[in-house]
């Protein structure tokens, strides 16, 4: 930890007023990358998406609820998958208490996962969370979003990913999407967040960035695979997979 030599009252006054001017600079700086944001042009869904949920198949535009916004967190977690996401993990436990708000505010959250709603319900009770978790696996959903991808896609190295055609390991990764639904019904892609796009999301990263050690994520993989376990494994300290997101 970087450590600076303790100095008189006035001067630590003197130093944090002057760096509280970055600190204004930055919050307006991403008010004005929200509002931008806003003002990006939308695209029009012309698949009817089924998805198994706890309450039967429901269509994209019913994951809406009564609710004109719909943000949907794409959870790591393939059919037959034997091991559990830690970044899609630390994220999810930020859900519950960011959702008591949200519902009242006009928007609707869901997770969802390619993995059939068998295989997600036994882990989402263990973890505790109570969010809408919904499968994708009898549609193409997660492929169209571009979250998920192909053997043929992995083995060509053409998936896209982030906006950008890469080579990867993964048959999935994590990412954030976000929908509007108009008076007629009809729903418009509005917004897609992938890779550290979704950190904003995890609060933990907030507090951690406050404190004099930051993130301290200085082992292997220089993330918060270094230390961030199921937060219910934290006396297990074994290393992630190589190929977790």
């Amino acid at each position: 930890m970087h450590r600076t030599k303790a100095v008189s009252r006035e001067d630590w006054f003197e130093a944090h007023k002057a760096h509280l001017a970055r600190e204004k600079e930055l919050t307006r700086f991403r008010d004005r990358v929200a509002a931008e944001r806003r003002e990006l042009p939308w695209l029009r869904m012309r698949k009817d998406y089924v998805f198994d949920t706890e309450r039967g198949p429901k269509k994209l535009a019913e994951l809406f609820a009564d609710r004109s916004q719909l943000i949907v967190c794409h959870f790591v977690f393939g059919p037959g998958s034997t091991h559990h996401c830690e970044t899609c993990a630390f994220l999810a436990d930020h859900i519950d208490g960011a959702n008591q708000h949200l519902r009242h505010h006009d928007v609707s959250l869901v997770a969802i996962s390619r993995a059939p709603l068998a295989e997600l319900l036994p882990y989402k009770e263990r973890m505790g969370w109570k969010f809408d978790w919904a499968s994708s696996y009898a549609s193409d959903f997660n492929f169209d979003m571009q979250v998920s991808f192909t053997d043929k896609q992995i083995a060509s190295g053409d998936a896209v990913y982030n906006f950008e055609t890469r080579k990867l390991k993964s048959k999935d990764l994590p990412g954030t999407t976000v929908f509007c639904k108009d008076a007629n019904g009809d729903v418009f892609l509005t917004f897609m967040s992938r890779a550290r796009g979704s950190e904003q999301l995890i609060g933990a990263y907030q507090y951690l960035d406050m404190a004099p050690k930051g993130r301290d994520e200085t082992g292997p993989y220089k993330t918060l695979l270094d230390w961030v376990r199921l937060h219910d494994e934290y006396g297990n300290r074994s290393l992630p997979d190589d190929d977790c997101p």
